[in-house]
């Protein structure tokens, strides 16, 4: 499963551990795919992965602490566009042949629309999931629209979430609400991804079956 992720924020450890740990157990190594964009050099035309090599990180813990040597060296610039982490998730879906949850974090507005929606659906032909994950103010209108209304899409393979707003609704159990929210689609995205053939090969749950059963 790869799980990109646009550094944009502190609130960026949050998620990734959030997110992570509920699809992995604490203690697994299995690999994880991560990658930043939206900095000076990868501007709006590629990405970069969290290890020199290309190679995946050993865990939720690897990508935090990968994150965290990474973070403090970026020089964030624009303009954002979500296509190319997308086209390269797509990627690694065909590849792999199993389903795979693509989740990115950003902290604005999406400039290049355009070549985000084409990304998107063209995404929808694959056993791929895209969650986007807001973090800060916005604005998130975009966000809401690709949520609602992105046309010729084989399935509704996006989803997005407002961390503020979802954790401000839990405040007893913010964690808790924040994963709920964020994976809510993924049983009914994998459903979809299986009803039109699109998985060459099962590769397993994508989502422990006792968190399943806790969304339910």
């Amino acid at each position: 499963m790869p799980l990109p992720i646009w550094i944009s924020s502190s609130h960026g450890q949050i998620v990734i551990s959030i997110i992570g740990r509920t699809l992995q157990s604490r203690k697994s190594k299995k690999p994880i795919r991560a990658f930043g964009f939206g900095d000076s050099f990868t501007a709006d035309r590629c990405v970069f992965t969290f290890l020199p090599d290309g190679s995946p990180c050993r865990g939720v813990g690897h990508v935090l602490e990968r994150y965290k040597e990474i973070t403090p060296e970026l020089v964030l610039g624009g303009p954002t566009n979500f296509a190319p982490i997308i086209y390269h998730a797509i990627r690694q879906a065909k590849a792999s042949g199993t389903c795979q949850i693509l989740v990115i974090i950003a902290d604005g507005q999406v400039t290049s629309e355009k070549e985000t929606t084409q990304a998107i659906v063209e995404a929808s032909k694959y056993a791929l999931s895209i969650i986007v994950v807001g973090v800060g103010d916005g604005p998130w209108e975009a966000m809401e629209h690709y949520k609602a209304a992105l046309p010729k899409r084989r399935f509704e393979n996006f989803h997005f979430v407002n961390l503020n707003q979802v954790t401000c609704d839990n405040p007893e159990q913010p964690a808790l609400g924040f994963a709920t929210a964020a994976l809510a689609h993924i049983p009914d995205q994998l459903a979809a991804i299986r009803r039109l053939g699109l998985l060459q090969r099962d590769g397993g749950d994508v989502i422990p079956q006792e968190i399943v059963e806790d969304m339910s």
